[in-house]
């Protein structure tokens, strides 16, 4: 574990990349980027087998999440010449360097789901007291 001294100096680091990691967070630790990369890591999909597979979102969420992920290059968009015409998204090699940080946010999810339920819970009734 790393000492108080260590850690002031990783928080007062993270603290002066900010201006620099923010934006980039911004883009994929949104409500469904995860999900769609999660989605695409095996194999390259079509739109609506991706909507399939995420229960919930809407077509323009998927839609904007997808031109959004292949404008910062983690995804690709592939028009198929067929009648009628298809498109299909793959993740791309920058994409997949986020798999091991995502599988590990999704492990830790698995792992703490309970105490963080337990936790907010705790918290709701409380404030309810």
């Amino acid at each position: 574990m790393a000492s108080d001294t260590d850690l002031a100096a990783l928080s007062c680091q993270a603290m002066m990349d900010v201006p620099r990691i923010r934006p980039v967070l911004d883009k994929i630790a949104d409500k469904w980027t995860i999900m769609i990369l999660t989605v695409l890591c095996p194999e390259p999909a079509r739109f609506n087998a991706i909507k399939r597979r995420l229960d919930g979102i809407t077509h323009k969420s998927l839609a904007d999440a997808l031109k959004r992920l292949e404008r910062h290059g983690l995804i690709t968009r592939t028009v198929i010449p067929s009648a009628p015409i298809g498109v299909v998204y793959a993740i791309t090699p920058l994409g997949h360097s986020l798999r091991a940080p995502f599988e590990a946010l999704c492990d830790w999810a698995l792992a703490h789901e309970q105490a963080f339920a337990e936790a907010a819970l705790a918290y709701d009734r409380a404030r309810a007291a």
